[in-house]
């Protein structure tokens, strides 16, 4: 008993009446930038790790 396919397309349709398109366009660039900080400081990090 699974989500089906109409459920997932309900649920996008009330998530973009209720925060907006503009609003989820901008979400979704500053998760893309966090996660890009995140991955940049975990490689800086384990750099400094195998230099010392």
């Amino acid at each position: 008993m699974g989500i089906s396919f109409w459920q997932i397309v309900l649920l996008l349709l009330v998530v973009i009446l209720v925060f907006g398109s503009k609003r989820l366009g901008s979400l979704g660039s500053d998760i893309g930038k966090a996660l890009k900080g995140f991955k940049k400081e975990v490689k800086d990090d384990n750099d400094t790790d195998r230099n010392t």
